[in-house]
């Protein structure tokens, strides 16, 4: 679980911790605007779309070493190229590029993984153990990056030259892309392959079983109410250029600030995940949508006046808090719909094309909201726009929080639990 951890926070850290903890530092380095970065990453986000479902079929069939060592060294060898500082239409081939390495071999893998760890009757930890984890091991390579481009910086970080800034920024991308190679050999040599897990016959995937899968009416829903949590995170990604533009941060502060709600990420993961045991992770869903929607909807009225100032620092992190608990249970939602462990990676890619459909549409979107009205209006119709979408979420979560009440054990096609396949023995499952 640690090399998961490590791994599954260090995939992503080049194509989004970059852009998330040091926005305007990237956004100065390359000369984009935020929508040319929204398209950069609409890129990624239709590579990604492509690679999620193919990806959850591979993770049912391939070792879990080979694809997530894999994924991580040629995500790695990436950001060597990122720190050459190339063109934007060179920085969207390489998003394209990180759309495939980091899902196609690794995303599936990673919650399957996660699942066979958890067992039958902790999926909510075991979920939020790995997101709270990873949101750790973010906090950490972030303060050490932030001390990297403070290195390059004068003290006063506004008085920094444009080539001081490139300089403390390529160190930032070296940094990471050594981390992300080293922890893809960490996890090719301590990572188990396939079947090392348990030596019971494993139930073979068939067309059958996908297409059975696909059928599922909770199987959609678990994808709306993915797709409504991932806009929540994505959201998270200008709270950086949100400081600088609104509150008035220097670059260095602002991405402290940032990193610091990366902390909150392990206490409201774990939180999640051990209330979602105990209660259902539905209904912690449906409350933690509750909470996002009230806490965006504060930020969307929110002016940076010192009387509001407390208030708006405050929902930063109540923000960040529901979210990373969304993060840290919605997939232990496959556990209490009751979906086959034979299909967990099949299952995983079309709820992933579906739910993490934002990498294409949010950027840009958001990216025209901000550049439309500039400085504070922006970033209040930015989170006017999050507040509804978290509305949807807490409507498609209480019909999911619904739906498990009155099937109890039986699945939302009508099957009843027994007659789906069983992986491995009685103590396996416990």
């Amino acid at each position: 679980m640690a090399v998961l951890i490590l791994a599954g926070e260090m995939i992503f850290s080049l194509p989004f911790h970059t852009a998330r903890f040091f926005r305007p530092t990237l956004l100065e380095v390359f000369e984009f605007s935020n929508t040319s970065l929204g398209d950069i990453f609409a890129v990624y986000g239709l590579a990604a779309m492509l690679a999620y479902f193919p990806g959850g079929l591979l993770a049912d069939r391939l070792s879990i070493r080979v694809l997530l060592g894999s994924s991580l060294i040629l995500t790695g060898a990436g950001g060597f190229y990122m720190a050459t500082i190339p063109s934007a239409g060179q920085m969207a081939l390489l998003y394209g590029y990180w759309g495939i390495t980091t899902i196609f071999m690794f995303w599936a893998a990673m919650i399957k993984a996660t699942r066979e760890w958890g067992g039958a009757l902790s999926q909510g930890k075991a979920f939020g153990i790995l997101d709270g984890g990873r949101g750790f091991v973010a906090a950490c390579f972030a303060f050490i990056g932030i001390a990297v481009l403070a290195f390059y910086l004068p003290i006063d970080a506004t008085l920094a030259t444009d080539v001081q800034r490139r300089a403390g920024f390529r160190g930032v991308l070296l940094l990471y892309s050594i981390a992300t190679c080293a922890i893809g050999v960490l996890a090719w040599f301590l990572l188990p392959g396939s079947g090392e897990k348990s030596s019971a016959i494993k139930p073979r995937l068939t067309f059958g079983n996908t297409v059975a899968t696909f059928k599922r009416p909770t199987i959609w829903a678990q994808a709306g109410i993915i797709l409504c949590a991932y806009c929540g995170y994505k959201g998270l990604d200008n709270y950086s250029l949100y400081a600088v533009q609104v509150l008035g941060m220097n670059e260095i502060d602002a991405a402290r600030l940032s990193a610091l709600t990366s902390y909150v990420r392990p206490i409201a993961a774990v939180a999640a995940g051990v209330l979602a045991d105990r209660y259902l992770a539905s209904r912690i869903i449906s409350l933690m949508f509750g909470v996002l929607f009230l806490s965006f909807g504060i930020l969307s009225l929110a002016t940076p006046a010192s009387d509001w100032l407390a208030l708006i620092l405050v929902n930063i992190f109540v923000s960040a808090f529901a979210v990373f608990a969304l993060r840290g249970v919605y997939f232990a939602l496959l556990e209490e719909t009751k979906t086959p462990t034979n299909v967990t990676g099949t299952t995983v890619g079309i709820v992933s094309f579906i739910g993490f459909t934002p990498e294409i549409f949010f950027a840009p979107i958001t990216g025209r909201i901000l550049d439309a009205a500039p400085g504070a209006p922006g970033h209040r119709n930015y989170f006017l726009f999050l507040a509804v979408v978290a509305l949807l979420g807490l409507a498609v979560a209480a019909w999911v929080a619904r739906a498990n009440r009155r099937l109890g054990p039986e699945l939302t096609d009508g099957t009843s639990v027994a007659s789906e396949p069983v992986v491995g023995d009685a103590s396996d499952r416990a």
